[in-house]
This record gives structure tokens, sequence and C-alpha cells, in this order.
């Protein structure tokens, strides 16, 4: 048909859903057309038919039927001004945990933005063409970690893992667990939380909250177990989240047990930070393991675990409150649901 057109899925859209994808790009075309197309089968992504709540993997294709005048061609997007330093590619091969064909796993330090935005230049996006390693295409991202997390990230290596991985973390086939170091001890010791979370409406900045009567918030699970404590000051935390909202272990850790991670003055106010000398103010959430389908198995049995290293602020918090690292050497035996 003349006028389709096929746009390739860049990295930076990756995980994004369909229809906001198409709010991005063609902020022009109505959620009522959208409906219609996606409907009567005009827009497809890889050569099949999709819904609005589709998440978009990177290197995948969406067919983009004529959309008139007005709404023809994609959004002009900025590109980035940020040139990553030999420095800072230096800096980002270090953190490798893990590189074959298919994939390259990453312990991203605290602090570094996964994707660039308003006032943002340095962020690990920009540094993935630092990472080819001599492959022909660019890593990809297939999920991400909030800026102020540290821990284990993924990389796809070509588009054919990038969708296989995106698929699976679509299916939350992936495990992921994380530690935290919480203010108080959360009773009991060890549990599940199903809490649905809300965005708050009056918030100038993307905040969420446990959902309440009436709400129209998403489903979130979270098991947690406490590892080691310090009580009645801290607790070391192993949260194994089954869901993946936004800031979902901050509000469950927060609102739900009542004890905010450490440094997490957005969810805990004053009460998240420990008078403790030594300690530093920044999150102490750590994205510790995650086990994935291994994207080159073509029988899709193989599953792969990386584990990541602790950052230093959260490491010396450990030792100033004497938790003992030897109680949880294999991260996914320490907590079980």
């Amino acid at each position: 048909m003349s006028g389709v057109s096929s746009i390739e899925v860049k990295s930076e859209d990756a995980d994004l859903r369909l229809d906001r994808w198409f709010k991005r790009h063609y902020p022009g075309l109505t959620h009522a057309r959208l409906s219609k197309l996606l409907r009567t089968g005009q827009i497809r992504v890889d050569g099949g038919r999709a819904k609005a709540s589709l998440r978009l993997a990177s290197g995948s294709t969406v067919r983009v039927p004529p959309l008139g005048d007005e709404q023809a061609a994609p959004a002009v997007r900025k590109s980035p001004t940020y040139v990553a330093s030999e420095q800072a590619l230096e800096a980002a091969r270090r953190w490798i945990i893990y590189r074959d064909d298919s994939i390259i796993v990453l312990n991203k330090p605290a602090g570094l933005p996964v994707q660039g935005g308003s006032e943002v230049e340095e962020h690990l996006d920009a540094l993935l063409d630092g990472l080819r390693f001599g492959a022909p295409e660019r890593p990809r991202l297939v999920h991400r970690l909030d800026r102020d997390t540290s821990g284990v990230i993924v990389l796809a290596r070509s588009s054919a893992a990038a969708r296989k991985l995106t698929e699976a973390f679509r299916q939350r086939a992936p495990r992921k667990v994380y530690w935290a170091l919480v203010v108080g001890v959360p009773h009991p010791l060890s549990g599940r939380i199903d809490a649905k979370l809300a965005k708050r409406p009056s918030s100038a900045v993307e905040k969420m909250r446990v959902a309440t009567k009436g709400d129209d918030g998403q489903g979130a699970t979270t098991f947690y177990r406490v590892i080691d404590s310090a009580p009645p000051r801290a607790a070391w935390l192993a949260l194994m989240p089954k869901t993946g909202r936004t800031h979902q272990l901050r509000v469950h850790c927060a609102e739900v047990l009542g004890t905010p991670i450490a440094g997490d003055g957005k969810y805990g106010g004053a009460t998240a930070f420990l008078p403790l000398d030594g300690m530093e103010k920044r999150l102490h959430l750590h994205a510790r393991a995650l086990e994935i389908p291994d994207p080159s198995d073509s029988s899709a049995r193989r599953d792969l675990r990386f584990v990541a290293d602790l950052p230093p602020h959260l490491s010396k918090a450990f030792k100033l409150l004497g938790l003992d690292l030897n109680l949880a050497r294999d991260p996914f035996t320490a907590l079980e649901p």
C-alpha cells in the first residue's frame, strides 16, 4: 500500500507500550483513530497484529499505515548532545559482569540514568556504541533500573536477542533479587506484599502510592525477607518483585512495611535518613541478582544467573551497622517465595 512505513524501534523506546510509542512519535494521532487502526490490523509489529498494551522490543518493526498530512511523519526528537569520552567508555567496560555473542551484563553504578532526558547528559544509552566489541549492531536496552538504583542490567547484542529478552521480561520470566537497607525492622520478618500502586495526582514529579478503593491502580507483588538486622535502627532486606511497577519496591517498603529504604527521602521523608556517622545520604537499593532465559538457547530451557557486587555506599553502610554479609552467599536461596 502506498504510504505505508516500516519503522524500526530504537533502543531508547525499548519496553515502551505500543500506544505510548505512537503518542511519542505521532502526537497528532488520536486515541480513537489509533484504536481503529489496531483493531483492523493496519498497524502491525514484526508482521503480526498487536494490541495497544504490547511492549516493544528494540529492533522490532512497526508497520505504520498512511496517517494523513498532519501525522505522516514521526515527531522530530533532538539528538543527544552528550558524546561519551574514552574515559567514560573505559569505566563502562569495567562494569561488565558477563559477555557472550547475545548479551552483555553490567553492574550499573548508582546515580547513572539509563536513558537521557530533560537536563540529563550522561546516561547509559549514550555509552552503548562503546560496548559493541566488534558486533555489527549497537547493544540494546531490554529493561531498566532507576537512576539511583545500582546493580544488574542486561543489554541485548542483536535484534533477535532483544526480542527474546523483551518478551521474557513481558512474561515476567526473569527472577530478580534486590538488596535494600531499610530504616527500622519490618514485622513479620518475611512475607508477600500484594498492594496495587497508583500515581499521586497532585505530585509535580512522578510519584507513586499504594492505591486506595476507587483508584485505577496496577497490581504489584513483592516477596521480602529480613536477612540480618540492627534493631531497632535498620534491617537488610532481600526483595523479589514479581511485577515491575514504577518505584514498586520503594513504595512497598515505605507504605506497606513501614520501613522506608535508607536514603529514600522521596517516599520516606526525613525518617529515611539514619543518623549514622559516615553513612551517605543516597538510596540504598541494589539489583543484586538476575536470572534470565538464555536468548541463545533455542530450546528455551537454559537459564543464566548473574550477581552484582555491592556498590561502595551500601557495603559501607552494612559494615557500619555490623550486618553479616556471609548470611546470603546465594541471593536466590536467601529468598524463596
